[in-house]
């Protein structure tokens, strides 16, 4: 009976469709262009970074890289280097969209957290209250490789929707798991990670992957993993909409992000760039592999919308995503979260078991840097938020300078980009106010 009940109440909530965004009592601008010295950064020193990119592609190490820095609101620096594709001669434009991979899940988090202030669930939740399926979890124990069969014991607790936003419930990453124990076990059981042109929805791959055993005991350990996946069907669960949907109506239409997009129209998928690695003869050619499929995110059933993974965006409106956040919530006069949600969800969330790294910390959908790294240099100012992804994609963003740096660069295999470190330093050495 309680459940019944609970279910009518999570019912009539959805059906109230209160927007997860609202207008808010403070205003700032849209992020715009703007001239280095209105901005407090040296235009000559910003010329370092021309060098530097220009270097790494005559070097080989890098076929193109667009690249933007924003302070205070004003984007000083914006450009594109190099190729786009150098087998067809396409030269790369600074909006040109790539696929950003793990930088969707900082997205992904902030609509769990926008749902969350509407009082729809508590974080240490479990999450089985609102996908069964995960009742009652289980822990590998014995694998035998000859044949996949596997054993398992109780895990000693419920998955928590905390735990799912910060890889600490013991789900891990299939095909490209560390452990090969698990990559046989969920290429088995059929679980498409990242992202796919495959008809399935995110409802079927989660319900999948809630019936295989975990890493460890939820809480116990930090294992990079599909817990974000699962959190964007979660969204779908308790909006009542599609994922995708959700996204486009309460964070990326307020915000203005038109170019991000699990899949793209047919009007922008021109502006895709190709993942690249280097060939033998040193060239720089397609990338392939058993499991990404090149024609992601042009083509395909369009229904499995990874909520770790599977955006593909520009830098200019990822930027825009890192305004918001550096607004404390707010761009533009709407309001996407809470100052004090924002600033809860910079803390340290799971002590130490992201390592013993006494310079960064994890918080609720970023990496954060501590006083200790900012002390060791390069790594910005305390509280400095950053990630990346897959197909070396980066970015970072300085509250406290109130700095963004955003590179987009699509490669795979080892490359000799010293590009990421570079670009965050040379942004910093740039600042002159």
């Amino acid at each position: 009976m309680k459940k019944i009940i609970y279910l009518i109440l999570l019912l009539l909530i959805t059906a109230a469709g209160a927007g997860a965004q609202t207008t808010s009592l403070i205003s700032s601008p849209p992020l715009s262009e703007g001239s280095p010295h209105s901005a407090g950064v040296s235009a000559e020193r910003l010329a370092r970074i021309d060098h530097l990119f220009e270097k790494a592609i005559e070097d080989g190490d890098l076929p193109g890289i667009v690249a933007l820095m924003a302070r205070n609101g004003k984007i000083v620096y914006h450009k594109a280097f190099g190729m786009a594709d150098n087998q067809s001669g396409r030269v790369l434009k600074k909006d040109d969209i790539f696929r950003i991979a793990s930088q969707t899940k900082a997205i992904t988090s902030t609509a769990v957290m926008m749902l969350w202030e509407e009082g729809r669930f508590r974080l240490d939740d479990p999450v089985s209250r609102y996908i069964p399926e995960f009742k009652n979890p289980r822990v590998l124990a014995t694998f035998d490789f000859n044949d996949t069969s596997y054993t398992t014991v109780p895990a000693n607790g419920e998955i928590t929707i905390r735990q799912l936003l910060t890889h600490t419930s013991g789900i891990g990453y299939g095909i490209i798991d560390g452990d090969p124990r698990f990559r046989m076990i969920y290429q088995k059981a059929g679980i498409t990670d990242l992202f796919t042109t495959e008809d399935i929805s995110i409802e079927e791959n989660v319900r999948r992957l809630a019936a295989l055993p975990l890493h460890h005991h939820p809480g116990e350990k930090y294992t990079y993993g599909e817990g974000i996946d699962v959190l964007g069907y979660l969204i779908e669960v308790l909006s009542g909409m599609p994922f995708d949907r959700f996204l486009r109506e309460h964070l990326f239409d307020p915000l203005g992000m038109n170019d991000t997009w699990f899949y793209l129209p047919a009007g922008k998928a021109h502006r895709l760039v190709p993942v690249q690695k280097k060939s033998e003869s040193g060239g720089w050619v397609h990338y392939r592999s058993d499991y990404y499929d090149p024609n992601y995110p042009v083509k395909g059933a369009r229904r499995f919308f990874s909520g770790g993974a599977g955006l593909s965006s520009t830098a200019r409106d990822y930027a825009t995503f890192l305004q918001m956040y550096l607004n404390e919530g707010e761009l533009n006069g709407i309001r996407i979260l809470s100052r004090t949600t924002v600033r809860f969800m910079m803390a340290n969330h799971i002590g130490n078991l992201w390592g013993e790294d006494p310079e960064r910390h994890l918080g609720l959908a970023f990496g954060v840097v501590t006083q200790k790294g900012a002390d060791r240099g390069g790594l910005g100012s305390a509280g400095t938020f950053n990630w990346g992804g897959y197909f070396n994609t980066q970015y970072f963003a300085d509250p406290r300078e109130q700095v963004i740096g955003v590179l987009m660069k699509q490669t795979r295999d080892p490359v000799s980009d010293n590009t990421a470190w570079q670009f965050r330093l040379l942004t910093q050495q740039a600042v002159d106010d």
